[in-house]
């Protein structure tokens, strides 16, 4: 039978699942139940529930928590009633918001409930970040995060921790996003971002409380394919200020080995801003960090090599893209020759960007050959959990290049 690709990719089925959902805990002779309502938009006077899953023809609901309150020993879980994105209300929209669209916004506020002092914003592509940046403005932390990955974040979801004004509104439908998700919108700029017809436009009131949401915890499910459930408490970055930061040393053959410099202030903000972002990013993973935006980031990788050598190589593409569209107004594949080798020059020239960059990692580096991929390219300061048994080795290459290094004392896994 011959299919209609172009119809099968934009399948949107009614999904099947109830109007409310109860999931039940029970410790010895105590029940305790989690009482779910199933979320759904006003579409064109119909009421929908996400328009799909993963992908188009898997029927998907989005539920809140409506009564219920976890303990799971020492941990009083989020409470019903603080709702984030599963509260959004739609302000424009030419499509109804799917699970990937939900699920993007969502982990973006993972990194920005971290970063409250700032105008910041995320950019978000496939439930990882593309670019994150804080700003003086709102505009310039977007524009920044735009321009950090220009090619991925084409088509991405916009998430910003500030009421979004005319100038930032502006900058966004420049470009084109499947989602912007911000506290408020400032009078006029929902019709400018609805110039894109098919731009989900999201308020979430909630927004302007996200700070509280650092310490919170959640119940994380993971279904394996044979029915079975892993439940897991949310993680929580520990590192939060630059006192929680941990001087690289460790033992070897008796002796101890130390890290020969300490971070300067600039660098420990690059360090600690890296390790919020880490928190969204799906591991095996490696970031690097240059003033307050992202420069590099790797993702979702085998091994810790490979990631920190990925991490790299976009960061020397970002910056030619980056060159390309603020010099010349045009993406790099579309330059003449003569056009490209100069970008290509500045761009050795800088490393990428990641001359002065701080480096980070998810997980310990098992060997030093990781963390001199970003040492050979300037960076100058690294943060990692620490804990592996060649420390020694890693603090050695560190000290080799005159770089700093700080532990966390806790891994940053994200899967």
């Amino acid at each position: 039978m011959k299919q209609d690709l172009k119809t099968s990719y934009r399948t949107v089925v009614a999904d099947h699942f109830p109007d409310r959902m109860e999931i039940a805990f029970v410790y010895d002779d105590r029940r305790v139940v989690q009482v779910y309502e199933k979320v759904t938009w006003d579409v064109g006077g119909e009421r929908k529930g996400l328009r799909y899953g993963e992908n188009p023809g898997q029927e998907a609901a989005l539920y809140r928590l409506v009564n219920g309150n976890l303990i799971l020993g020492a941990v009083t879980t989020i409470a019903p009633g603080r709702y984030l994105v599963s509260d959004a209300e739609l302000l424009q929209l030419g499509k109804h918001p799917g699970k990937i669209n939900l699920t993007d916004a969502d982990n973006a506020l993972n990194i920005l409930r971290f970063l409250p002092d700032r105008p910041s914003a995320a950019v978000m592509k496939h439930n990882n970040p593309s670019g994150v940046a804080m700003g003086r403005t709102l505009v310039e932390a977007y524009v920044k995060a735009d321009l950090a990955d220009h090619i991925a974040a084409f088509g991405g979801c916009v998430a910003l921790n500030r009421p979004v004004d005319r100038a930032t509104a502006e900058a966004i439908a420049a470009r084109y996003a499947e989602v912007v998700v911000a506290p408020e919108f400032e009078e006029g700029t929902v019709a400018i971002l609805a110039a894109r017809k098919n731009l989900r436009v999201m308020r979430i009131a909630n927004l302007g409380r996200l700070q509280t949401f650092q310490h919170e915890r959640f119940v994380d499910f993971k279904s394996l394919i044979d029915g079975a459930v892993i439940a897991q408490l949310s993680y929580v970055p520990r590192t939060r200020t630059a006192e929680n930061l941990i001087p690289a040393e460790a033992t070897h053959k008796g002796e101890r080995v130390r890290i020969a410099r300490l971070p300067t202030p600039a660098e420990v903000d690059d360090l600690l801003f890296g390790w919020w972002v880490e928190a969204g990013v799906t591991s095996n993973s490696v970031l690097y960090v240059k003033e307050g935006v992202t420069v590099g980031i790797g993702a979702g990788e085998q091994d810790r090599v490979g990631v920190a050598e990925i991490a790299r190589n976009k960061a020397h593409r970002n910056m030619a893209e980056r060159l390309a569209y603020q010099q010349r107004g045009a993406a790099y594949r579309d330059l003449d020759e003569a056009a490209r080798l100069e970008i290509d020059a500045m761009v050795s020239e800088a490393r990428g960007g990641l001359r002065g960059a701080v480096m980070v990692s998810d997980a310990f580096f098992p060997f030093r050959d990781g963390v001199e991929v970003g040492l050979r390219e300037g960076v100058t300061a690294v943060i990692q959990p620490g804990g592996s048994l060649r420390d020694y080795e890693v603090i050695e290459a560190c000290n080799a290049y005159g770089a700093a290094m700080v532990f966390t004392g806790q891994r940053s896994f994200k899967h």
